[in-house]
């Protein structure tokens, strides 16, 4: 039998993904400003990005098994409100290490409510579990599509020094939040520490949550690369600042759209067949977007985004299947860890940049979404849930 989902709590904890990845996203469409600004080589793009996803991300699981000890919404609004408060200084910062600052305060605010709002959503879900999750990363998604038009379009305006200015907008959200989001419940592992956590919720499970973990970072790696590259390959091609944040708008939104799609699919077929085929096509479809010249940017963008990024909330949502004991945890795990790690490897990737060019680097990395099908074989059978 179908149950309903609570639609307005999942609005709620969509809107606090949505507040804190909006301001996440100023960072990348304006690197080439900041190449151009202070000079920095690659590598230094690299470690920036490296330092931003390790801190918003990496840190989830402990953030999570800290915030389950507190019955309090500080995790939930005080996460958007230092991403809203830290990111826009970015465009002011005088120097590589205070831009390295500024990026990580608002990465440790991003960090902050991604597991406690993944975990709340499956209570609020209903029978619609799957898309509950993909509506739930929607809001992260669509942020981080709108977020690189919107301050491309200012910086483009009123110049890189005006950005504190789009703090109002994000304050406007966090009192709105403050005001519609409910308080979260404990999943009953705040007694039991860390690793008494960890082997509570994943003890009996973790061949399955770790092969699903070593997909997600794989694919993570490769979508976070020709994030965190195409804005300076396309601004080397001609590109304007306003051109280059479309695009990245673009591939994002793709990935918002498909990632709804994908999970209403998995409710109805399962997951492994959704699986197979994001990461069957997301290896062509990039390796269009370094091919296609001129205003097929656009095209391919959308394409790139559209299947590379689809399998995100799957991830999620079948991590949480496995391992229901966990599921804060298991989330901090499949959205944080997963995208951090993959993210961490982006200074490997600047490094070969340096010494290659992008172009070359960016095509061997398009083959390793194709390579997890392997891996995706691996995964358990979940049946659809039809009904």
């Amino acid at each position: 039998m179908l149950t309903k989902a609570n639609s307005k709590v999942i609005f709620a904890l969509s809107l606090v993904h949505f507040t804190g990845d909006f301001y996440a996203a100023f960072f990348t469409p304006l690197l080439p400003l900041f190449v151009d600004k202070m000079g920095l080589t690659l590598t230094q793009v690299g470690l920036l990005a490296g330092f931003n996803r390790f801190l918003a991300f990496v840190v989830q699981p402990s953030a999570g098994y800290v915030a389950d000890h507190y019955h309090t919404r500080f995790f939930l609004l005080g996460g958007p409100l230092l991403a809203t408060i830290f990111m826009p200084l970015i465009g002011v910062a005088p120097s590589y290490l205070v831009l390295l600052l500024f990026v990580s305060m608002a990465s440790i605010g991003v960090s902050m409510f991604h597991p406690t709002a993944a975990g709340m959503v499956p209570q609020y879900a209903g029978s619609h579990f799957g898309l509950s999750m993909a509506l739930f990363n929607l809001g992260g998604t669509l942020s981080f599509g709108l977020g690189p038009v919107f301050i491309a379009f200012f910086v483009h305006s009123w110049g890189l020094e005006s950005t504190p200015v789009t703090m109002v907008f994000g304050l406007g959200l966090v009192a709105l939040l403050y005001k519609i989001v409910p308080v979260p419940t404990s999943e009953g592992l705040a007694g039991r520490g860390f690793m008494g956590s960890i082997k509570e919720a994943f003890g009996g499970v973790w061949k399955p949550i770790f092969t699903l973990w070593s997909i997600m970072v794989l694919r993570s790696f490769a979508g976070q690369v020709f994030m965190t590259f195409l804005p300076i390959y396309y601004s080397r091609e001609g590109f304007s600042l306003l051109s280059v944040g479309t695009i990245v708008s673009i591939f994002t939104v793709a990935g918002a759209i498909s990632g709804v799609a994908a999970g209403h699919f998995s409710d109805r077929f399962g997951f492994k067949p959704v699986f197979y085929l994001s990461h069957g096509l997301a290896t062509p479809s990039l390796y269009l977007l370094l091919l296609l010249p001129g205003d097929w940017a656009y095209v391919s963008a959308f394409l790139a985004g559209f299947f590379v990024m689809a399998s995100l909330p799957l991830g999620v949502t079948m991590a949480q299947e496995i391992a229901p004991k966990g599921k804060s945890m298991v989330s901090s795990l499949m959205m944080g860890l997963a995208w951090g790690v993959g993210g961490m490897m982006t200074p490997l990737a600047g490094k070969m940049a340096d010494l290659f060019s992008i172009r070359p680097v960016l095509g061997v990395l398009a083959a390793v979404p194709l390579l997890t099908c392997g891996l995706i074989a691996l995964l358990p059978e979940k049946a659809s849930s039809k009904g």
